[in-house]
Order: C-alpha cells, then sequence, then structure tokens
C-alpha cells in the first residue's frame, strides 16, 4: 500500500523526490493512512496526522489531513468526498476533537467547507529590517555551531554572556523551549518531539535554519528560518522570545548569517492588524468539544439545533447555560439557532485566535 499511495503522490503533487522520500519514511504508516481502490490501483489518499492542540485551557487530540489527493483520471465522481466520510468516521471512532487541514489552492476552502470544515486558522506577517547600527558594525563572525557575542557587540545589554547556536539535529534544550512557549498560545497546533525531529529534517532539506539565543544558563528566544520561496527574503515560519531585547538580537544575527538586511516573519495575528487565511478545522466529537467551550465561556447561552451531513452522531439539540452543556435527541421548549457543523466552528472559534504553525503539507 505505501508504494501505491507514493505513487499517486508523486502523479498528483509537484514535490522533490527528497521530499516524498522524507514524508513517506517519518510521516506515513498504515495507522494514519486512509484510501480507496480501484482494482490493484490507489485512486485517492490521505494521511490523519495526529497533533495535539490547546483549546479551552485543555490538550485536545486532532488529525491533520495531509496530502489529501485523487487520481486525475477519477476527479468529480465524489471519490474525495467519500474518502473524507470515511476518515471522520475513523476520527470519531478514535476520540479525535477536531480535524484540520491547509488546503493547497485557495478554491479549496470552499470545498472543504461543503465537507464541515471552517476557515478559523490565519496569520499575521510583518518585516523586520536590520538596524543601521548593526549594517555597519562588525559582529563576529560564526565559525562554528556556537557563537559567543560579547557585552561589547552593538545591541547587547552589558555583562550578558550571550550564545547564538544553529542546529541540524535534535536537541533537547532547543524543544524544551519550543514547547513550553507554544503551550502559552490558548488555541494552537502543538508539536510533538517526533514532530519536531520531522521538522528538522525538512528544515534541512529546504536548507534552512533553527537558531536559538541563550543568555549563558537558559535558551531565551528561537526561530525557524527557510530561505525566501519567491523573494530573496528568507523568511522566519516561527518565532519565539522571552523579551524584546532577545527578538531584537536573534533577528539581527539571522540577518547577518543569511547575508540579508530584511526577514519576512509569519506570526499570530495582531488585533488591528492585516491578517491572511491558514487552515481550517472541523469538529468531529461534538459534545465534549461544546462541555470544554461552555466551561470556559460561562456567559455563552446558546440553543442549538445542530445538523452534520457526515456524522450523524453529532445532530442534535445543544443548550449551553452557566458553564454547562446539555445535549438531547429531541426539542426543548424555546427558541432555537439552526446550524451545520461548519457553521459553529466559526461561531466557537471567532474569539479563539486559533493558530498554527510549521506544518508539512
Amino acid at each position: 500500500m505505501r508504494e501505491k499511495v507514493k505513487e499517486l503522490w508523486r502523479l498528483c503533487f509537484n514535490d522533490t523526490e527528497e521530499f516524498i522520500d522524507l514524508y513517506f519514511s517519518l510521516r506515513y504508516n498504515k495507522d494514519v493512512n486512509v484510501a480507496i481502490e480501484s482494482g490493484d490501483e490507489v485512486i485517492a489518499a490521505l494521511q490523519m496526522l495526529p497533533y495535539p492542540m490547546t483549546f479551552c485551557n485543555e490538550n485536545v487530540s486532532t488529525s491533520y489531513v495531509s496530502g489529501a489527493c485523487t487520481h486525475p483520471g477519477y476527479r468529480n465522481r465524489g471519490v474525495m468526498h467519500e474518502l473524507l466520510s470515511q476518515a471522520f468516521g475513523r476520527m470519531y471512532r478514535n476520540n479525535v476533537a477536531f480535524s484540520t487541514l491547509i488546503p493547497a489552492e485557495p478554491w479549496l476552502f470552499d470545498y472543504y467547507a461543503r465537507a464541515g470544515y471552517a476557515p478559523v486558522f490565519r496569520y499575521g506577517r510583518r518585516t523586520f529590517h536590520l538596524p543601521p547600527d548593526v549594517q555597519n558594525s562588525s559582529l563576529p563572525a560564526l565559525s562554528s555551531e556556537t557563537l559567543v557575542l560579547s557585552s561589547e557587540t552593538p545591541a547587547l545589554s552589558s555583562g550578558t554572556p550571550w550564545v547564538l547556536r544553529t542546529y541540524t539535529d535534535y536537541n533537547e534544550e532547543a524543544y524544551n523551549y519550543l514547547n513550553r512557549k507554544m503551550l502559552e498560545r490558548p488555541c494552537c497546533l502543538q508539536h510533538t518531539e517526533t514532530d519536531f525531529r520531522v521538522i528538522l529534517a525538512d528544515l534541512n532539506l529546504s536548507n534552512g535554519h533553527l537558531f536559538t539565543l541563550s543568555n549563558g544558563q537558559e535558551v531565551v528566544a528561537l526561530a525557524v528560518a527557510y530561505p525566501g520561496e519567491k523573494s530573496s527574503t528568507p523568511q522566519i515560519n516561527e518565532l519565539l522570545s522571552d523579551t524584546p531585547e532577545a527578538e531584537h538580537l536573534l533577528l539581527s544575527y539571522i540577518c547577518r548569517k543569511m547575508r540579508t538586511d530584511t526577514l519576512d516573519i509569519l506570526m499570530p495575528p495582531v488585533q488591528d492588524q492585516p491578517s491572511f487565511p491558514l487552515g481550517m478545522i472541523r469538529i468531529i466529537r461534538l459534545q465534549p468539544v461544546l462541555h470544554l467551550y461552555a466551561a470556559t465561556h460561562p456567559q455563552a447561552e446558546m440553543n442549538i439545533e445542530l445538523s452534520d451531513n457526515e456524522l450523524s452522531a453529532n445532530n442534535g439539540y445543544y443548550y449551553l447555560n452557566r458553564g454547562k452543556c446539555m445535549y438531547s435527541h429531541r426539542r426543548l421548549p424555546g427558541v432555537h439557532e439552526h446550524l451545520s457543523i461548519g457553521q459553529l466552528a466559526d461561531k466557537i472559534f471567532s474569539s479563539e485566535h486559533a493558530y498554527m504553525s510549521l506544518m508539512l503539507k
């Protein structure tokens, strides 16, 4: 099966052999794969990659839909719809709370919306410019994986033994810092240690860099940098720091390391600043999701008549009041708001600031 799915991937995606080999050696396994066959041929496939997610003060399980594809000769016949239905059923049986994905093309947002997904993940952008005083100064050259900067280096606090490192292999200290900082985000897909190793493998394949800044005792800032895809400006796909000073120093160093005066930074959206669509979410097990939502939003009052065309177990009537959620097969007295599963996801995530980063396809 692996080789058949791999061949379909080659047919449907414009990826290098190096990336395909990485994906199928580190990501693919029979437990996450869902496929439809016609005779001896796989005509559609996807992988359900497990990710934890912070949601309403809890860690919940999610399945990230990756590599969803249909053989060109079988498109527009409902094959992908059937494949997603099978995947949803397996997720439900595995007690998965949410399914997430990133549409490969803009038009796919509408396609996945029809399957119950809502576009709740967004990102912001900003540009970092290397300050003139740093541009014109002589920072120490990097001669090894570790660069120690003295307190005489511009833009540093006096007496701080700053240490900058780049990594190509797994480092426990770097992962622990990334994990701790990402867990501080209240609604965010998280990365396990195993997934972090995959991120590093993809980073190496893409000629990217993982940078950390330490204060002599512990990591205080981290960045994941990729070469620019459409321009010469490198892109920072994740930036985490304890202080603005640490962030500024790390970005200045990255500019010098990557021989650029500017960096394009992807980040969680900032209020009153432009944001852009990134990923989508679908509720798989509605009752536990609404119990968590009600407990953390005690002011929310809802009478919902819910319809889910793919997972009939979610259909019914839900009543949120004073931090509690009650479910009923039968309609109780009162006015009800009729919502589809996608509309409900839009509603409950409207104030959650959902974010995802460092996701492979």
